[in-house]
């Protein structure tokens, strides 16, 4: 290991306030290198979500084949999640690719100490997820939607 990996490592461990599951992150490898072709949705681990008591990020649920419009719906209105979206991306040269986006759903109602939580959190999960993208989402379900995705991946 590199001196800059133990100090990058050091840091992590000083200022960590959420500790991820071991499921959440072994179904997060499983979902990263899963071969599939439709949409797919890995919510806090597959949608995970902080467990304030235990300061433990959980994984929610994983959704197979469902639209943005769908997920959108399924996401609660005053809970933040971290969402980990498998999009399939049509490129107008005919490619098709399927990105990894993280999704850090905080919409605007949710209560001041989850938000806190799941900020503490936010780096950690990235690095975990290691995601081509991350796109922030504060406006609920209106603020998700298919054009939104698009627009932040070209």
């Amino acid at each position: 290991m590199s001196r800059m990996e133990a100090e990058k490592l050091d840091v992590h461990q000083q200022s960590q306030t959420i500790d991820i599951s071991p499921t959440l992150k072994q179904n997060l490898r499983k979902f990263r290198f899963a071969r599939r072709q439709g949409t797919a949705v890995f919510i806090g681990g597959p949608i995970p979500k902080v467990n304030k008591q235990k300061l433990l990020l959980e994984e929610v649920e994983q959704l197979e084949d469902i639209s943005i419009e769908e997920l959108a719906e399924e996401l609660p209105e005053a809970a933040p999640r971290f969402v980990v979206l498998s999009y399939v991306l049509k490129h107008t040269d005919g490619r098709t690719s399927y990105p990894l986006i993280l999704i850090n759903w905080t919409p605007s109602g949710s209560e001041t100490g989850l938000m806190t939580l799941h900020a503490s959190a936010f780096i950690l999960f990235q690095e975990l997820s290691d995601t081509s993208r991350t796109i922030e989402i504060r406006d609920g379900a209106e603020g998700l939607t298919k054009e939104v995705i698009e627009a932040k991946l070209h």
